[in-house]
C-alpha cells in the first residue's frame, strides 16, 4: 500500500498531509497491509512500481490558491507530469486498487486519466464545505464496504457540491452521504474500471476525522475491498 501523502505542490495552507497519512498508515498495517508514504502526488505516481496493487491519494490541488489568494506560479514539470500520466494508466490497466481522500478530489490535476477515473472533482468557485465541526454520515445501501454499518458521527468537514463527471450515477456506487441545505451530498462512493477499482471519501481534514470509529470502519472495508482487484 502506497501513500500519496501532499508535499510541495501537492500540499495547501489547510491540511495537516503528514499528520493524516500517518493516520492512514496507521489504519493500513492494522488491516494487514505494509505500507509506503512517499512525499508529493504527482512524484509518488511517477514512481510507482509495477508491483503496487494498493495506493492512497491524500494530497491537494497544485493549482490550488494560497492564504493570500495566490497561485503557483512554477508549472508542475512537464517530463513528470507525463512519466506520472503514464504509470497511472499502466496501473489502471493491469488493475490496482485506488483509494482517494478528502482534498484528493482537487489532486493530480496534471493527470486527466485520474479526474476521468476519480468519478467526480472539486471545482474552484462552486464545491464548497460547511465549517468543520461534528457532522452526521449517512450510509447508503449495502455494498459490500459499508454491509453492516451504520451512520456514524464524525468532526470533520463535509465536502459539497462536488461536480461529478457525466455518467457519474451510472458508473458510481454511492456508499455514504451527508445533508446540507436540504439536500443530500455523496460523501463516499465506489466505482469499478475494468481491473481496477475506486473509492473516494470526501473525509479526512485532519486526525480528529480518523478518531471516528465509524470513519475507521468505512475506510477499512474500503482498503479491503480495493486489495481484491
Amino acid at each position: 500500500m502506497t501513500i500519496l501523502s501532499g508535499a510541495g505542490r501537492s500540499a495547501d495552507p489547510w491540511h495537516p498531509y503528514a499528520e493524516t497519512s500517518a493516520a492512514i498508515a496507521e489504519l493500513g498495517s492494522a488491516t494487514g497491509f505494509e505500507v509506503e508514504a512517499v512525499p508529493g502526488a504527482l512524484e509518488g505516481l511517477a514512481e510507482l512500481s509495477e508491483r503496487s496493487s494498493l495506493v492512497v491519494v491524500n494530497a491537494g490541488d497544485p493549482e490550488g490558491p494560497g492564504l493570500d489568494g495566490s497561485v503557483p506560479s512554477a508549472p508542475a514539470d512537464a517530463e513528470l507530469s507525463a512519466l506520472a500520466a503514464e504509470r497511472f494508466d499502466a496501473a489502471l490497466d493491469r488493475g490496482i486498487g485506488i483509494l482517494v481522500v478528502h482534498s484528493g478530489a482537487a489532486a493530480l490535476r496534471e493527470v486527466p486519466a485520474f479526474g476521468a477515473a476519480l468519478g467526480a472533482r472539486w471545482e474552484r468557485g462552486r464545491s464548497w464545505h460547511p465549517d468543520q465541526g461534528d457532522a452526521r454520515v449517512l450510509v447508503v445501501g449495502d455494498h459490500p464496504i459499508v454491509r453492516g454499518l451504520g451512520d456514524f458521527e464524525v468532526f470533520d468537514e463535509r465536502y459539497t457540491d462536488l461536480v461529478p463527471n457525466a455518467g457519474f450515477e451510472e458508473t458510481s456506487t454511492v456508499l455514504a452521504a451527508h445533508e446540507e441545505a436540504g439536500r443530500m451530498h455523496p460523501l463516499a462512493w465506489a466505482r469499478e474500471l475494468g481491473r481496477s477499482r475506486l473509492v473516494y471519501s470526501a473525509l479526512g481534514h485532519d486526525a480528529r476525522s480518523y478518531r471516528s470509529a465509524g470513519h475507521r470502519a468505512l475506510l477499512t472495508g474500503a482498503l479491503r475491498w480495493l486489495a481484491a482487484t
